[in-house]
């Protein structure tokens, strides 16, 4: 190679080494800080697309762990006041077994059927008193068949959303339940005139039992609806969590970065730098040695 002093192609040369290993050394300086293989579209375009989709179904899974841990809640809100409801039924039916005797007369039973009718009253304020977050459980609003999510306030059944798309039959399902209200039971003056109206009779109280025997039962489908619905929503809250674990460990294998490996990728680079700049040093000066031939 001849000496020459208008270009340095030994310094250009170092100099194109020092950028490229320098490049690479700010990569795995970034990476290693980051704890992230791909921090930029540029380190890989279809890795960086594939996660963040992953990052935005397992955002999706966990708040979907949520929204079936509130709907336990509300399940369990509902469960609740149906055992109070339960205990006011007991009650209505060992004040009609009483008042269902003949040895009671009738101011007697009219003032066993005044507890009688202000536990089906109680029944009623509970019914419609009892809510989760605003949403009424027992008054009949949830007991509809179909579901109606168009407008601001939703009507029917309520809908539970726990997926990341809108599959009916993977990413949600729904809660009805019944109406608990002393008229819808049967019981009490608040009902049509039937066998649970009134115990101010013997025939009446006899008719009550039979009634009131109905409206548990009726009480308790509620319940075992209620209480399979938390089973299974229990489960899924297991499957959600399983799934977002999954998805967060195949994500973890496209973005972050493996550190022993960089860390070794880091100190070649490193080293590639150094001589790198310690060659350039030494090409500047090689010009120099023309000066020598010029008699400098």
């Amino acid at each position: 190679m001849s000496l020459v002093i208008n270009h340095n192609l030994m310094a250009a040369n170092a100099a194109r080494n020092l950028s490229s290993a320098y490049g690479n050394l700010s990569v795995s300086t970034r990476r290693l800080s980051s704890g992230l293989r791909i921090t930029t579209a540029a380190d890989d375009a279809a890795g960086l697309a594939i996660r963040e989709l992953m990052k935005a179904d397992i955002t999706a899974l966990n708040q979907g762990v949520r929204n079936a841990n509130d709907a336990i809640s509300l399940i369990q809100t509902a469960d609740g006041a149906l055992q109070v409801i339960d205990e006011k039924l007991i009650r209505m039916k060992e004040l009609a077994e009483q008042a269902a005797t003949g040895t009671y007369n009738s101011d007697q039973r009219l003032m066993i059927d005044s507890e009688y009718q202000a536990m089906a009253s109680e029944i009623t304020r509970i019914a419609n008193a009892t809510d989760f977050n605003g949403i009424y459980l027992l008054n009949g609003n949830l007991s509809a068949t179909s579901h109606d999510g168009s407008g601001m306030q939703a009507q029917g059944k309520l809908k539970v959303h726990f997926g990341t798309a809108n599959d009916s039959a993977e990413d949600y399902y729904y809660i009805q339940i019944g109406t608990a209200t002393a008229s819808a039971l049967g019981v009490g003056n608040q009902s049509a005139a039937g066998a649970g109206f009134s115990i101010s009779t013997q025939q009446g109280a006899q008719q009550a039992l039979v009634a009131l025997n109905d409206a548990i039962i009726s009480k308790d489908k509620i319940r075992a609806s209620l209480g399979a619905l938390q089973n299974r929503l229990q489960n899924t809250v297991t499957n959600l969590q399983t799934q977002a674990e999954n998805m967060q460990a195949a994500e973890s294998q496209i973005s972050d970065v493996d550190v022993s490996l960089e860390m070794t990728n880091f100190v070649r680079n490193q080293i590639l730098t150094q001589s790198a700049v310690a060659m350039l040093a030494q090409a500047n000066s090689l010009p120099r040695l023309a000066m020598q031939l010029l008699g400098g």
